[in-house]
């Protein structure tokens, strides 16, 4: 029987509470054909509250071993962001070499969109964010802190491997798709990094003829996410414009709470990463309230990326049976579920589709 063996990091807030949710509609997933063995890791801001680390110095090497790590999500009160950021995710999204960010923005039955008039199935696309450079280096510092002159500097840092690489990745998703790939840029007011994006977007388009692309500089292209959002089938984005993307699409599909997201190494040189979109949702922590299905579906995306593509769809297909039933939800999605009951209506719609698959098997 395949094995494999998942790190698991709760983190903080909510993550502590959807992440068992994940699990078990998971295990429900694997039925009799595979087997998790989870490994739990408590890296989190309590932890940094204790320790002064989010995670141990040898975090990585503990980690390099695993087949995927499933993660809640990371933030606490007390804690500043950049702390608890900089402690724990990137040092595992650029120490694992996981260049994609990818998040699906899909408009589900059951779910209603703040967009006037969508209806499920109008809006699916993928964002692929880079996941590695860009806006986001480490690289700048400060200067006379604290004085008249102060001065503070923030290198954004922008390669050809890098650049090439998240762009093929998102040419190769669209090519099961329908082959129409779109650029986020803003070269006409960064007039170095930008140009060299879009550069590298026009050569990387050379590789896949028959594709259609098109490229918005990214003020408009918020904008067309919220008036056509039927317009985009893979969209590709620099670290800083992919994050800012890839929160407004799910909230134009109706709930950042249900928001799936993965931070993949394609070439399985070291482990991925799922985890949610949405944070660790302090105010509601700890009171039963927080929607599982973002954690859920997070799941899905590690099942595809394994290999387990039959127990990806059933919790894909899971996750559209309940929505649609609405018997079920949590209280962003207008239910009175808590996130345990929701976790359970998972579990039954997933061994409801599991078994047709396994009689036809």
């Amino acid at each position: 029987m395949r094995n494999y063996r998942i790190a698991v990091i709760p983190g903080d807030g909510i993550g502590n509470e959807v992440v068992p949710e994940g699990q078990k509609v998971l295990e429900a997933a694997a039925g009799g054909d595979f087997r998790f063995e989870w490994v739990h890791f408590d890296w989190s801001c309590e932890r940094f509250a204790k320790t002064g680390a989010m995670m141990p110095v040898d975090g990585l090497d503990q980690l390099r071993t695993f087949d995927a790590i499933y993660l809640g999500a990371v933030g606490f009160p007390g804690v500043p962001d950049h702390v608890s950021l900089w402690g724990l995710l990137i040092p595992i999204r650029r120490g694992f070499h996981q260049y994609v960010n990818l998040r699906p923005i899909k408009l589900l039955k059951g779910v209603e969109s703040p967009l006037k008039g969508r209806e499920a199935g109008d809006i699916d696309f993928y964002v692929v964010r880079e996941n590695n450079e860009g806006e986001y280096s480490s690289i700048g510092g400060r200067l006379y802190e604290g004085g008249a002159d102060e001065l503070v500097m923030q290198q954004s840092i922008f390669t050809r491997r890098g650049c090439d690489r998240v762009m093929r990745y998102a040419f190769e998703l669209a090519k099961g798709r329908k082959k129409h790939v779109t650029s986020a840029t803003k070269s006409n007011g960064i007039s170095h990094t930008m140009p060299y994006w879009d550069e590298r977007f026009a050569a990387i388009s050379k590789e896949y003829p028959g594709f259609t692309t098109d490229q918005f500089h990214i003020d408009i292209l918020t904008a067309h996410f919220v008036r056509n959002p039927d317009w985009f089938d893979v969209v590709v984005a620099s670290n800083l414009f992919g994050d800012i993307l890839s929160d407004l699409g799910p909230a134009v599909v109706g709930s950042i709470g249900i928001a799936a997201g993965a931070n993949i190494n394609p070439e399985k040189d070291y482990p991925s990463m799922f985890e949610p979109v949405h944070g660790s949702a302090p105010d509601i922590a700890g009171k039963g309230l927080a929607n599982p299905i973002g954690q859920v579906w997070s799941g899905a995306m590690m099942l595809r990326h394994l290999g387990e593509e039959d127990a990806a769809l059933a919790v894909e297909a899971a996750i559209e049976d309940v929505l649609a039933n609405r018997d079920s939800l949590t209280r962003d999605l207008g239910g009175k579920a808590s996130t345990t009951e929701l976790g359970d209506a998972l579990v039954h719609a997933v061994k409801a589709v599991r078994r047709p698959l396994a009689a036809a098997s």
